[in-house]
């Protein structure tokens, strides 16, 4: 019994340490939301520009999630070699799938935002066809930035002996983000405030991704593993597009909230972590759920709810990791925007760890759901846990915030 509970100690150390080296990358976060607050003139470019941008981090992350989550499951099992060159078939076809699916995402999130739009502000024929091509070109190029880094952090942590499980997405959800925000305000600039060559230029890149795609389905189709990953995710895409086009309308309510206030510190000091709040408590339900999928494939766990009870380790040294940078959150926000004070200081952290508790609860109890859910029923779970999961973080986690801003004043 006290070895049981040495090695849980052990376990939850262990798993705190990699956490905070892995959460700790979040922090980039900020620089995204530091971008967000520099920028913010940008998103009064088209009514939609700021509802959309929490839905194309969202699809970004959960495409990303499950690139994480397959590749870091397979390095674990043999599936995929740790090598840029000669690497297995499988590695190759998710590669593609993957590039297929950010295609087939665009469209959906476009078309689900043009639905709301009609409703909301009134789109035009005009407003939808904009809003597609900002959307397709923003995550078309993203994909091509953020893949190479997603293969060769795998690569390099699995090498290195650390857990791809842990350090992977939360590394690369937050470079994401930055690159997604540079994607997303150059494409905005791009359509609204150059010329007209700009925008043809904007539409044959549209056409280049479409064609990589068309390639990539004909040479692919045949291949079980491809298939099985674009027919599973698809039922996700459809609940990740409606779920991400929701949080922004709470993101909308949030800018309400601090206009109402009329305090600029505070309106600045929440965009800047924004970014890095929704990340950390996403990362802290895709270390909870990749680490569960792989333990499922593994026999270490069985596939019952109950089992979580021995999954503690891994969801305490993440939860805690997810508080300590919540913190420091806080504290550089605060600095950062100039109005550090002790009361104000305190009111924001206080708000910002409430958020924490509020969401990573949640996020917990749904990754680990997700993940015997999927695998009882003989999916792969790594096609459903982090896209899910990441895409609710981003909802929840807004919702959680836009409770605590207006509960703690």
């Amino acid at each position: 019994m006290v070895m049981t509970l040495r090695n849980k100690l052990t376990k939850l150390w262990s798993c705190l340490g990699q956490s905070v080296l892995s959460l700790s990358f979040n922090l980039g976060g900020i620089l995204a939301g530091s971008l967000l607050v520099l920028y913010f003139n940008v998103f009064s470019l088209a009514s939609w520009a700021l509802v959309v941008f929490p839905g194309i981090l969202s699809m970004r992350g959960a495409i990303g999630g499950l690139f994480c989550g397959r590749l870091s499951t397979a390095l674990h099992v043999g599936t995929v070699k740790p090598s840029y060159t000669k690497n297995t078939d499988t590695f190759y076809s998710l590669l593609s799938a993957t590039v297929t699916l950010t295609f087939e995402s665009s469209i959906m999130l476009g078309a689900i935002a043009s639905f709301f739009g009609i409703f909301l502000w009134s789109a035009t024929v005009s407003n939808v066809f904009s809003l597609l091509a900002v959307i397709i070109s923003t995550m078309g190029l993203s994909i091509f930035l953020i893949s190479p880094i997603t293969v060769g952090v795998s690569f390099l942590a699995f090498k290195h002996g650390l857990d791809p499980d842990i350090i992977v997405y939360p590394i690369i959800s937050t470079v994401a983000d930055i690159l997604i925000t540079v994607c997303y305000v150059l494409a905005l600039n791009v359509f609204f405030m150059s010329s007209q060559l700009a925008r043809y230029l904007m539409g044959i890149f549209c056409f280049v991704f479409f064609f990589i795609v068309l390639y990539g389905l004909i040479k692919n189709f045949r291949k079980k593993e491809y298939m099985k990953t674009i027919k599973e995710f698809f039922l996700t895409l459809v609940l990740v597009a409606f779920i991400v086009n929701v949080t922004g309308l709470f993101l909308g309510r949030i800018e309400e909230k601090l206009a109402e206030r009329q305090i600029v510190g505070d309106k600045q000091a929440i965009y800047r972590v924004y970014p890095a709040l929704i990340d950390t408590v996403g990362d802290v339900g895709s270390i909870v759920g990749s680490t569960a999928t792989t333990k499922l494939a593994l026999g270490l766990i069985g596939s019952s709810f109950s089992s979580i009870k021995r999954h503690l380790p891994e969801i305490g040294g993440a939860w805690a990791a997810s508080l300590i940078m919540f913190t420091l959150y806080s504290l550089i926000s605060s600095f950062a925007g100039g109005i550090f004070t002790a009361g104000a200081f305190m009111k924001f952290t206080v708000q910002l760890l409430a958020t924490n508790i509020l969401a990573v609860s949640f996020m917990v109890l749904i990754s680990y759901a997700v993940a015997i859910f999927t695998y009882k029923r003989g999916w792969d779970p790594d096609n459903f846990v982090i896209p899910i999961e990441s895409s609710l973080a981003d909802g929840i986690t807004t919702v959680s915030l836009l409770a605590m801003l207006t509960l703690i004043v």
